[in-house]
C-alpha cells in the first residue's frame, strides 16, 4: 500500500547483530525494550511504544484497520526521528 518493497526483507534475530556497531537502537514494543541484550555505551538506546496489531481482534477489515493506523504512526515516528532523537537539523 505504501510502495514500498520489502519482499527481499526478513525477520533477525538481535544476537545475529551483535558483531555491527550501532549508534542508535530503538525499541518498538514492550517486549523488545524490556528484553533487548545490552549494546555497548556508545549505542544510545530509546522506546517508543506502539500497540502491537498481530494482537488485534475483530472482522478481517477491522484487524487490517489497526495494521494500517500502526504503519502509519511507525511512519510518521520515522519521519520525525531527528526530533525525537534530539539530532539537530542540518
Amino acid at each position: 500500500e505504501e510502495g514500498i518493497d520489502i519482499s527481499n526483507q526478513y525477520s533477525k534475530n538481535v544476537k545475529d547483530l551483535m558483531d555491527k556497531e550501532f549508534a542508535f537502537v530503538i525499541t518498538l514494543c514492550g517486549d523488545a525494550n524490556e528484553n533487548c541484550p545490552s549494546f555497548p555505551k556508545k549505542t544510545k538506546k530509546f522506546h517508543k511504544g506502539f500497540k502491537d496489531p498481530a494482537k488485534a481482534k475483530g472482522k478481517e477489515e477491522e484487524i487490517l484497520n489497526i495494521y494500517r493506523e500502526v504503519r502509519d504512526e511507525i511512519k510518521n515516528f520515522i519521519l520525525s526521528l531527528k526530533e525525537f532523537l534530539g539530532i539537530n537539523k542540518q
